[in-house]
């Protein structure tokens, strides 16, 4: 201990002109020295200690996040000094915590972090990169939240380069934060990666967008993604009217794209952290979608904050009832903005459309919540962690998918029943009102911003009482009809039980899905983990075999199923339905109006075929 103690030592005092140790600031060193074994060796000095004992802690949650992932679980070797280097006592309180006492005013606390994870919630180290979220990595003092930080990183490459929001404070690798909420927001990624940078200007102001990429591609798959990086950027300004005025001057995309990180994408104040297995030429790009979420939190959920989530609490879950607009509109947006800006065409465009349409209908955990229940039920949905069993596929629909579809009839509801008015009239105005102010808002400003633009209290008391604050599922045929498309069931001629997947062991038929409540096969008693043996004569022991099943008979049919329950044979009747998928469609063609098209192109602007078209009418 001795020699990492005085190596430390030696370290602080060839940094002395950079860290000059200022009473009130907290100064964190990082190596990573052992990286092929995914270690950092961490020092965070606290000094101007104001009371005789000095509780330091990790975080318990990070930004972006509404569960808990005690992140203490990943340091070990802790060790403390005081000024002079010598050794303190350190007590441990309770699990998330230590208590070191006998200090001289200073207290440098070192330990090992160990991290394996890269995503936007945790950390990865390795001989590739050291992939940082900063609430995974760092200890923090009570007290010392708003004292200014510095921190300093010794690479274990030296091609390695620093992607981060934090401003740089003198050499390569030094930076530092006004307080601990902006250090925590600040996830960081030292690699040999490639950047691409573009200015925009914005309200008369410049501002620099920064594209870091750490991935196996070429130079040129770079920069056909930062051109379609910019159209989303470009896009997404329309919407709001303006860029965020952001605190440095710059907004810098964290990507990852490499094989072994975890597929993720984190939003932070003036960042992002994004990760995918695979390359941006295997993935065609579609690490776009991502990254046009993530960029739509800048305004949505930074900025446009939930009062539940100011401040940000890192020592417990942070629970909201706001989540449908602040995760679920963004996700509306997030495909809607790949439309308008020509990486989507109006084909993909409706699939996805259709697809949350399902969800909407079908999904059984709308019978369970509103849209707000299932934001507050995130604080065990967000990547929280339980061994045991759950039934959320059957009674937690998610707050992504639940807001998008609201924010779908919202912006459809809008376009409908006040012309020349959308979402983005929506969206605009909480910019206005609580964003560009930084005016957290409450529920019941989410309610009153819909009445200040459409000026009408009974379509926004029964709006917010029967979709957001209730269960009633939107009539999204008739919201659709306006843009001359079609809601209809995909096939109404095909038996249904409802979906099934099966696991064969030998020739043995085990369920491996949660069967969805209503269904046939719920109604019938079968669970996950049962085995079919038949279906009315037939015996079941691959899927075909209970495709060709289904397929000798019709909706309205009833047969017999039988199957094996914990070790009971059962045998049941059950019912045919048809299948309650849905699809889009688009009026045949002497039925299309062109009030139908107006309204499809004000709500997802023209098709590139169109404005190619469009542009070779004007130089003729």
């Amino acid at each position: 201990m001795r020699k990492q103690i005085t190596r430390c030592l030696t370290w602080s005092l060839a940094l002395a002109s950079y860290l000059a140790f200022a009473d009130g600031e907290t100064i964190y060193q990082v190596s990573f020295d052992n990286a092929v074994h995914h270690e950092a060796e961490v020092s965070a000095t606290f000094t101007g200690i104001e009371n005789q004992v000095l509780e330091v802690q990790m975080s318990r949650s990070s930004p972006g996040r509404y569960a808990m992932h005690e992140f203490i679980k990943n340091v070990y070797n802790v060790r403390a000094v005081n000024s002079v280097g010598q050794p303190l006592e350190i007590t441990r309180p309770n699990p998330y915590q230590w208590h070191i006492a006998g200090h001289d005013g200073e207290v440098t606390i070192n330990y090992t972090l160990f991290g394996d994870r890269g995503d936007g919630t945790y950390n990865q180290i390795d001989r590739t990169h050291a992939h940082l979220n900063m609430p995974a990595s760092f200890v923090w003092a009570t007290n010392h939240e708003e004292r200014a930080i510095k921190i300093e990183f010794r690479p274990f490459d030296p091609r390695w380069k620093v992607a981060t929001q934090l401003p740089q404070a003198g050499g390569t690798y030094q930076f530092s934060a006004p307080n601990l909420q902006y250090f925590l927001d600040s996830p960081t990624e030292l690699s040999d990666h490639q950047v691409r940078s573009w200015q925009v200007n914005s309200a008369g102001k410049n501002q620099t967008i920064n594209l870091a990429v750490h991935h196996n591609g070429t130079a040129e798959d770079l920069d056909k993604y930062t051109e379609k990086a910019k159209a989303v950027v470009a896009e997404q300004i329309k919407v709001f009217g303006e860029l965020p005025i952001f605190d440095y001057g710059e907004y810098t995309f964290i990507a990852c794209y490499l094989p072994h990180v975890s597929g993720d994408g984190m939003e932070h104040r003036n960042s992002t952290i994004i990760t995918n297995t695979a390359s941006l030429d295997e993935a065609e790009f579609s690490q776009l979608g991502t990254l046009s979420h993530e960029f739509f939190h800048a305004w949505n959920v930074e900025r446009i904050r939930p009062q539940e989530l100011e401040p940000f609490n890192y020592s417990g879950a942070n629970m909201t009832p706001s989540l449908w607009l602040a995760e679920g509109f963004t996700n509306y947006y997030g495909s809607l903005i790949l439309k308008r800006s020509q990486e989507w065409d109006e084909e993909k465009y409706l699939d996805k459309v259709a697809s949350n349409i399902n969800k909407a209908y079908n999904a059984r955990g709308r019978l369970y919540s509103t849209p707000e229940g299932a934001s507050q039920f995130a604080t065990f949905t967000d990547a929280g962690v339980s061994k045991d069993r759950t039934n959320y596929h059957n009674i937690f629909f998610s707050y992504y998918y639940y807001g998008e579809v609201m924010g779908l009839a919202l912006d459809l509801s809008l376009r409908k029943h006040f012309p020349g008015k959308s979402l983005d009239d929506y969206m605009r105005q909480l910019w206005l009102d609580f964003g560009k102010t930084e005016t957290p808002y409450s529920r019941e400003d989410a309610r009153n911003t819909l009445l200040k633009i459409t000026g009408d209290q009974r379509f926004t008391d029964k709006f917010f009482a029967e979709h957001i604050y209730g269960q009633t599922k939107p009539d999204y045929a008739a919201l659709l009809a306006p843009a001359g498309l079609k809601l209809e069931q995909k096939d109404d001629e095909s038996a249904f039980l409802g979906k099934v997947s099966f696991n064969f062991r030998g020739e043995d038929a085990m369920v491996s899905n949660t069967i969805l409540v209503g269904s046939p096969l719920y109604r019938a008693g079968v669970e996950r983990g049962d085995q079919i043996v038949k279906l009315g004569r037939r015996t079941i022991r691959n899927n075909d075999l209970w495709d060709k099943a289904l397929a000798q008979f019709s909706p309205g049919d009833v047969t017999t199923i039988e199957y094996i329950q914990r070790g009971e044979t059962v045998k049941k009747q059950i019912g045919f339905i048809s299948d309650p998928s849905l699809k889009i469609s688009k009026l045949d063609d002497e039925l299309l109006l062109e009030e139908h098209s107006n309204f499809l192109i004000d709500w997802l602007g023209k098709d590139k075929a169109e404005n190619d078209s469009d542009a070779e009418s004007l130089s003729l």
